[in-house]
C-alpha cells in the first residue's frame, strides 16, 4: 500500500484497533487461477504472535480455500472514507491551487492463510466470533440457543480460516498534510452531509493547531 510518511500509522495497538473497527474484511489470495478474493468478518487475536492472529470461516463452497496461495494472503481492512471537494480549502479562496482527494483509513495485513476442518476447532472459531459481535446487546444469541446437531451440521458446510500475522501496514489520511484552517473546512463541511461514513470522517479530521 502506498503510503506516505504523514499518513502511515507505526502503532500496533492503533493498528489493531483500526482492525478491530472494521467489522467486515476483505481476504484476498493470489493463485494459479488468479487473485481470489472473499469478504470476512474475522477475529483479532491480538495476543497471538508477534503481530496478532486472524480467525475466520469460509463457506466450504467457497473455492478460495481450494486454491493454493502463491505467497502469502494479505487481508483488507477498510475505515470509514469520504469524498473532500477543494470547495472546503481556505486555500481555494487565497489561491484557487486545489484539488479533490479522498479521506480514508485502512490497514493490510499480510500472512499464511491455514484451512482446517477440525469440527472442535470450527465450533471454536465461530462460538467466539458470535460472542463478539452479540456481546453487546441486550439479550445476545449464543451458539448454544441451536439445537446441538443442527450446530454440527452447520459446521459441515464451513471450513476454519486461521491467518498469523506477519506484517501489517497502516494508514490513515484525514487531510492532516492540509494547513489548519483547511483541515477546519473539511471537518465542517463533511458535519453537514447525511452519510454515516461523512460524520466518521468529519471528526476523524485534525482540527487542533
Amino acid at each position: 500500500m502506498y503510503t506516505p510518511p504523514a499518513f502511515r500509522v507505526d502503532d500496533r495497538a492503533e493498528i489493531h484497533t483500526m482492525m478491530r473497527a472494521c467489522r467486515l474484511a476483505t481476504l484476498v489470495t493470489a493463485t494459479a487461477e488468479g487473485l481470489l478474493a472473499t469478504p470476512l468478518p474475522l477475529i483479532l487475536a491480538e495476543e497471538e504472535g508477534e503481530f496478532g492472529v486472524l480467525h475466520g470461516h469460509l463457506a466450504r463452497a467457497n473455492p478460495q480455500w481450494k486454491a493454493a496461495a502463491i505467497g502469502e494472503a494479505m487481508v483488507l481492512f477498510n475505515g470509514p472514507d469520504a469524498y473532500v471537494t477543494p470547495s472546503w480549502y481556505e486555500t481555494k479562496r487565497e489561491t484557487g491551487k486545489v484539488v479533490p482527494t479522498w479521506n480514508y483509513q485502512a490497514v493490510h495485513a499480510y500472512g499464511p492463510a491455514e484451512f482446517f476442518d477440525d469440527p472442535e476447532r470450527l465450533l471454536d472459531a465461530v462460538t467466539r466470533l458470535t460472542n463478539l459481535h452479540e456481546g453487546t446487546r441486550a439479550e445476545p444469541w449464543t451458539v448454544d440457543d441451536a439445537p446441538p446437531e443442527f450446530v454440527k451440521a452447520q459446521l459441515r458446510g464451513i471450513v476454519g480460516l486461521r491467518i498469523p500475522i506477519t506484517r501489517l501496514e497502516g494508514k490513515r489520511k484525514m487531510s492532516q498534510n492540509r494547513p489548519l484552517a483547511d483541515r477546519v473546512g473539511v471537518a465542517e463541511g463533511l458535519a453537514q452531509s447525511e452519510r454515516p461514513g461523512d460524520l466518521a470522517v468529519a471528526a476523524m479530521v485534525p482540527i487542533e493547531s
